[in-house]
């Protein structure tokens, strides 16, 4: 059978992809909405520490997990690595449901961040890899809406059933066929794309890096600002993550408010991937990061003044329409810069980076939360992720 590159010619593979990234972000949504309440009600845990360790814990094994993912997604296969990620998930629903103290909710974010390192890792190389350069953008718009969408849904189903049926066990139930169907697939119908990545080794001529982790990281100047961006996003989703549903309690909005405006960000951010993922495509990237960061900081300097159920789902909407602009452009003009032989490795340390901000994100919070009312972070990772912008808009090359 010939192998081409193409996202109509591997249109059945590039589906499949799909829909398991579809459950790979279904397993963060079980998480996004209702954890702050299970630390308070099941565990009577109040400090913003404590109930932020396990933010932290997921960002920093996710990020090293994706660190590895780069190299093992060349030695081992994707498809090698995509089972593996879905063997570590398995047993985190049955945890969340059954688990007697905090600490067992810790260890099963240890779980998660492995499970989604190694398999949005691999499906995000993958599709890289079936389509070429023409459609990048388009591919990874998709990929990230599926992955982004799910999230949002779930996160919404988990707060209302937790509202109607309590917070343990029902809202975990999703997971279990989460993990089962996502491995199953993976096992019995994805396929290796090493053979599509041999394909257009052979028609680059995009020169190797020196250092693949200090040139991604801050030595080259459009992979370094790429990277930087990609830290300050995850930065601030991890805030919104762990502190959000907090900042909406204590302004008196119940469970189903709360779900409702936490579910609008990461479903505009995952449905609006649908159309910037394409635009990436077609328009300078670099404008495209500063604009979507820029939205980002005003919104989110916006909700530090806000007060009204309105305004939140209003400024929620923007957050993620600003993600929406970014997340696809950020691997695609990533993979444009970068060699495919060296392509995995690349992103395995762009994604080290973004998925610590999960981890700084929650540990920004944790400090300011010290001196000044929690919901000040929202306006100090506002300006932060400002800077952000700014340093894509000198650094970045068109």
């Amino acid at each position: 059978m010939t192998t081409t590159l193409g996202l109509r010619e591997n249109w059945k593979q590039f589906t499949l992809l799909l829909i398991v990234n579809a459950f790979v972000g279904g397993m963060i949504g079980l998480e996004r909405t209702i954890l702050p309440e299970l630390a308070e009600k099941e565990f009577s845990m109040v400090s913003t520490a404590a109930i932020l360790s396990f933010i932290i814990v997921f960002g920093v094994v996710k990020a090293s997990t994706n660190y590895f993912a780069g190299s093992l997604a060349n030695s081992i296969g994707r498809k090698n690595l995509l089972i593996i990620g879905w063997i570590f998930a398995v047993p985190i629903p049955f945890i969340l449901m059954h688990a007697s103290n905090w600490n067992w909710i810790v260890f099963a974010n240890v779980l998660l961040g492995i499970n989604q390192g190694l398999t949005w890792s691999s499906t995000v190389v993958m599709k890289i890899d079936l389509v070429g350069d023409k459609h990048r953008g388009l591919a990874m718009g998709l990929n990230e809406s599926f992955g982004y969408f799910s999230i949002a849904l779930v996160a919404f189903t988990t707060g209302w059933i937790a509202s109607e049926y309590g917070v343990r066990p029902y809202p975990f139930y999703q997971g279990i066929a989460f993990a089962v169907l996502g491995l199953v697939l993976s096992v019995f119908f994805v396929k290796d794309t090493i053979h599509h990545v041999k394909i257009e080794e052979g028609k680059t001529d995009i020169p190797l890096l020196n250092n693949i982790f200090w040139d991604t990281t801050w030595k080259n100047p459009n992979l370094g600002a790429i990277t930087q961006a990609g830290f300050v996003n995850n930065l601030n989703d991890g805030m919104i993550w762990g502190v959000f549903p907090i900042i909406l309690a204590n302004q008196n909005f119940n469970l189903k408010e709360i779900a409702f405006i936490v579910a609008v960000y990461p479903a505009v951010w995952g449905v609006g991937q649908l159309v910037t993922g394409k635009l990436s495509d077609m328009f300078n990237k670099k404008r495209m990061l500063f604009i979507g960061m820029f939205l980002q900081a005003v919104a989110l300097l916006s909700m530090y003044w806000t007060t009204s159920y309105t305004g939140f789902v209003f400024f929620a909407t923007l957050l993620g329409a600003g993600t929406a602009i970014v997340y696809p452009t950020f691997l695609s003009a990533l993979a444009g810069f970068v060699s495919p032989s060296q392509r995995a490795n690349s992103v395995g340390v762009f994604r080290l980076w973004r998925d610590l901000g999960y981890a700084f994100g929650a540990l920004t919070t944790i400090v300011i939360s010290q001196f000044a009312p929690v919901d000040f972070t929202v306006l100090v990772i506002g300006v932060l992720t400002l800077v952000s912008a700014i340093i894509i808009n000198f650094r970045m090359t068109e």
